[in-house]
């Protein structure tokens, strides 16, 4: 039972903070009012990092290499603006199949400019969500490279294609940051050994799940090609962003890719206080609706899969001093979160439209999300027998304490769901059925103490999954992928007053992702990987406003990476705007004509 309406005295509300609910936050650096510590100072463009794995090495056999530039755009004042857009061709030099394919987003920008978020689209299937670093004096430049082979049939397909890319600046007299964006592609040809045996095997289940999609539909907002960008933008939680597709009827497997960032009101979703305590001190923030957050798609309005977001920190957030010049977790690189939709096949490998649509529970504005579906076919036949097996939507479990006195308070939230889908397809590979299992676990906690003036966020979402197939008539297993995720966040902040109507933030941060991977297929191969990626941030600064105007910052990221190829492993000490150290540890074991079961792709 709620506690009771707290009647606070006039006086009272005349003193509340007006960082109260409103930590953490998003700043700029303002350099031309008052310069922070140390490194800042220097008049040269600063190289910003991403502590994160490089792209995957391409074989280490000789083969052809190409790079194809594809856009050069500056994003100035791009509000409102449709996307810049650029003609894609696969290259003629390097044909397919490749062993690689990275794409490459590169940006300089100097000024006075807060963070903004950025997407990269091909024929409206999203390849890359990312957010921008804040300029430093003599200006800034980084480069994201991601993996995008899994859109090998997308990046191969005839000329034709148009690049889109949407990043959304204000420029003004007071933020006058212009981002200068360049992107390519670099093709890694397959290797003799791979590329020949691959040519030559025919495809097999469950070796063929484990390669690249054959199809892939965007699942976006096509009206994003003349305004803003394909992203759909959710503004409550009863906000769907949806769109009818229409698949092939001969698609044996079926996996949605969701990407997802939170704005404005919600971009610190996962600290927000509960309505009740904005309504009981009368404050003005729109920041609430407490700290769950879930994303959850639907097909034909069913529940098909869901997921807790890693709670990203741009480079605007808690302390943009935290982030210079190594950025958060994710910030230069959200992640994609992968459903498994087999299940469904039943229902969409009809030849009619169906919707797919994607929702976030308990949102606020502002929500960018969309979605790839990736559809594998059957290469040996026009149509598939496909049925939905036993179905329940899955109920969310979530229990909420709150409890206040005055301007403190301690709101803790703990949800589950467990979800159990399964379905067969019968094609040319024979009679499979598919289950999928999930089960995820978040717990929350948001205190407020000292008046408002100190928070405490602890924050854990766990999420365990796992993809069996098996022979339907035998029910023996063939194929089984499982992954383990854990994703924990602590941060505390203490606020206090300063001179001239400034405020002196003190802020520690610790947040890290653990992925574990197992995957095997009956007679072919057993893979794991496991990454393992921790920052912990501790700073100051003063504020006026969102404008830093001094502060001193420290942060160390260690990001480790294994699997059956090697080891890597990078340790990044940065503090007041210095890299102090860098260190990079990797092996990798041989790789020879042996490994002619990896698939090119």
């Amino acid at each position: 039972m709620p506690p009771p309406r707290l009647l606070l005295p006039v006086l009272l509300l005349l003193l509340i903070p007006a960082a109260i609910a409103g930590v953490p936050d998003r700043y700029t650096v303002r350099r031309g009012r008052v310069g922070v510590r140390a490194g800042n100072s220097r008049l040269s463009a600063q190289e910003y990092l991403d502590p994160t794995y490089p792209v995957p090495r391409p074989p280490p056999v000789a083969s052809p290499t190409c790079v194809v530039p594809v856009l050069t755009h500056s994003f100035g004042d791009t509000y409102g603006a449709p996307p810049a857009t650029a003609a894609y061709a696969p290259p003629a030099d390097c044909p397919a199949p490749w062993s690689l394919v990275s794409l490459s987003f590169s940006v300089a920008v100097a000024g006075d400019q807060y963070d903004r978020v950025a997407a990269v689209w091909l024929d409206g299937v999203e390849l890359l969500r990312t957010t921008t670093a804040e300029p430093a004096p003599g200006g800034v430049r980084w480069t994201v490279r991601r993996d995008v082979t899994r859109y090998a049939s997308l990046l191969r397909a005839p000329p034709g294609g148009v690049l889109s890319v949407m990043l959304e600046n204000l420029v003004n007299d007071e933020f006058t940051g212009v981002f200068n964006v360049s992107i390519s592609f670099q093709f890694h040809g397959a290797p003799a050994y791979l590329s020949g045996v691959n040519a030559n095997a025919p495809a097999t289940l469950p070796k063929s799940y484990f390669e690249p999609a054959d199809l892939i539909l965007p699942v976006s907002d096509p009206a994003g090609e003349s305004t803003g960008g394909f992203w759909f933008r959710l503004q409550n939680a009863s906000h769907a962003g949806s769109r009818l597709v229409t698949i092939p009827s001969n698609a044996y497997r079926a996996v949605l890719e969701v990407f997802v960032s939170p704005h404005a009101d919600d971009e610190f979703w996962y600290s927000n206080p509960p309505d009740l305590y904005i309504r009981e001190n009368n404050l003005s923030t729109a920041r609430g609706n407490a700290a769950y957050r879930e994303v959850v798609a639907a097909v034909d309005r069913r529940f098909a899969g869901s997921f807790v977001p890693f709670p990203v920190v741009y480079t605007g957030g808690v302390n943009p001093l935290f982030w210079q010049p190594v950025a958060a977790l994710g910030a230069f690189h959200l992640p994609s979160y992968d459903l498994e939709l087999t299940p469904f096949l039943g229902l969409l490998a009809d030849g009619k439209a169906h919707e797919v649509a994607l929702t976030v529970v308990d949102a606020i504005a502002e929500w960018r999300v969309d979605a790839n579906l990736h559809l594998w076919l059957d290469p040996n036949a026009s149509d598939v027998a496909a049925a939905v097996g036993p179905y329940r939507t899955p109920r969310l479990s979530i229990k909420r304490r709150y409890a206040t006195h005055r301007l403190d308070g301690r709101f803790s939230i703990r949800a589950k769901r467990k979800a159990r889908f399964s379905g067969w397809v019968s094609s040319s590979f024979g009679n499979f059925t598919t289950e999928v299992e999930t089960e995820a676990e978040t717990t929350s906690v948001v205190e407020f103490a000292n008046q408002g003036n100190n928070k405490t966020v602890r924050f854990k979402a766990e999420r365990e999954s796992e993809v069996v197939i098996r022979a339907a008539e035998t029910r023996k297993e063939v194929g089984k992928v499982e992954t383990e995720a854990k994703f924990p966040m602590l941060l505390r902040t203490v606020t206090e007053d300063g001179e001239n109507g400034t405020s002196v933030v003190r802020a520690n941060l610790t947040h890290s992702i653990t992925v574990e991977t197992s995957a095997e297929a009956e007679g072919l191969f057993e893979r794991e990987s496991k990454l393992a990626d921790e920052q912990t941030a501790a700073g100051w600064m003063l504020v006026s406003g969102h404008d830093v105007v001094n502060g001193s910052a420290a942060t160390a990221s260690v990001y480790r990476y294994s699997d059956d190829a090697g080891r890597y492993e990078r340790a990044i000490d940065a503090r007041d705007g210095s890299i102090l150290s860098d260190n990079v540890t990797e092996s990798y074991q041989a790789v020879t004509a042996k490994r002619s079961s990896v698939a090119a792709m």
